[in-house]
């Protein structure tokens, strides 16, 4: 059963209720709950009557007053109470398409579920969703939803989704903004597909829907080794990097004399391989981009800067930092920066060549637990090794060739620090492990 409960929060409503986990809810004033949306809406009230199951077969009904925003204290065993919508697209880039056989199942699994963008922040197409799904969002006021839009020609998103239902993008966009339904908008650039003068049109479309897509976030493409009978994708490098940021400069410039901001922003990896500055601090806003690799270069030097006068100066110590080819050199300058401010700590950054995906993804997240173990001599490893959180999946500490912390650590005899790299964690990090 989709609405069985699967944990009570201690001190809460239902809990106080008598709500107990493995009962199930039902229904909420009279409506029947049939998934996460309909839950929060429903929720949103200082007085409700909910109907629920008891484990022995006794229905409850049930009064509760409070506060607006007030939640039940409730845990589903499905987050969204409903099997996650798959992805109907068959995207030209799509990275799962690019996997190699044989790695854990959830992650080949597409998903395109509008109520997963809602909890999780997940990017959806809106080409797995009906009218009445569009509808729905716009009465319960879900926001924001994050969209992949790619490009807002019509034709062209068909072709580069391979979905003859993709077309009808920026419709939908707009009903959702006319709504007033917050929308952040992401863009996977593939050169000569959606790059260049169509990156230009697809951004004029969405700034016209302002402020309700307050900003967009561009990312290159990534193509892995395994990348077999599917289509040529041309990768960008240095020169073609460069270009895209000089193509899209007058726009920018533009728009941040007319909202202060400039509207779209494209990911570290353009000014990384192009060779050019990264922005200034305040080109990135409140950085609310930085989980699609916007501004992170940007975040982590100032974090650095701002956080060394909180380095003990007392202590001493030795680390070893794993990054991927990316990050290296600025991993190496907050390394070569924290050695500067106290002489008694060492560190020593393993630039780590990505074999298993292919030379060609350069990011830490996507680096695994066997290319680490056979790049980093057992040898050289300090006290400590440091790994970004990112290499590891969510909640669980392994890698995505199923690799754990408990194997490296057994693998090289040190204990493993997972670290965001905000730059203040580090120095944190490292401040709680020198004596």
């Amino acid at each position: 059963m989709s609405n069985k409960i699967a944990s009570i929060e201690s001190g809460s409503i239902a809990e106080e209720l008598g709500i107990e986990t493995g009962d199930v809810l039902f229904s909420i004033n009279g409506i029947k709950i049939q998934d996460v949306l309909d839950y929060k809406f429903l929720l949103a009230a200082d007085y409700i009557e909910v109907e629920v199951e008891k484990k022995n077969g006794e229905i409850w009904q049930l009064e509760i007053e409070k506060e607006d925003d007030e939640d039940l204290g409730i845990e589903f065993e499905k987050e969204i109470m409903d099997d996650a919508r798959s992805c109907r697209n068959n995207c030209l880039f799509c990275f799962i398409d690019q996997l190699p056989e044989g790695m854990r199942k959830s992650l080949y699994f597409k998903d395109d579920d509008s109520r997963l963008s809602f909890l999780q922040g997940n990017f959806v197409t809106l080409t797995n969703m009906t009218d009445e799904d569009i509808d729905r969002i716009i009465r319960y006021r879900i926001s924001p939803i994050n969209v992949s839009v790619h490009t807002t020609n019509p034709e062209l998103r068909i072709k580069m989704l391979h979905n003859k239902f993709a077309g009808n993008i920026y419709e939908r966009l707009k009903k959702l903004a006319n709504a007033r339904i917050k929308l952040n908008c992401q863009l996977v650039l593939c050169p000569g597909y959606n790059n260049g003068q169509e990156l230009i049109r697809t951004v004029q479309d969405l700034y016209k829907l302002y402020p309700a897509v307050e900003n967009v976030a561009a990312v290159p493409v990534g193509v892995t080794k395994f990348r077999k009978n599917l289509n040529e994708i041309t990768l960008y490098n240095a020169e073609s990097a460069g270009k895209e940021l000089d193509n899209i400069y007058e726009f920018q410039q533009k728009a941040i004399k007319e909202i202060g901001s400039p509207f779209i922003r494209l990911a570290d990896e353009f000014y990384v391989l192009s060779g050019k500055e990264i922005p200034s601090t305040e080109f990135y806003g409140d950085f609310e981009q930085i989980a699609d690799g916007i501004g992170m270069i940007r975040f982590f030097r100032d974090s650095i800067t701002n956080s060394l006068e909180g380095l003990n100066m007392e202590g001493k110590g030795s680390f070893t930092m794993i990054t991927g080819v990316a990050a290296y050199d600025e991993i190496l300058w907050a390394a070569r920066a924290i050695e500067a401010k106290n002489h008694n700590v060492k560190i020593n950054v393993h630039r780590i060549i990505n074999f298993f995906f292919g030379e060609t993804i350069t990011v830490s997240g996507l680096l695994t637990g066997q290319d680490i173990m056979k790049q980093i001599p057992v040898e050289s490893v300090l006290d400590y090794i440091i790994m970004p959180q990112n290499m590891f999946k969510s909640g669980e500490n392994i890698m995505l060739d199923d690799v754990t912390t408990d194997q490296l650590e057994n693998h090289f005899h040190k204990k493993i620090l997972l670290c965001d790299f905000t730059g203040e964690d580090l120095i944190q990090l490292i401040n709680e492990h020198i004596v």
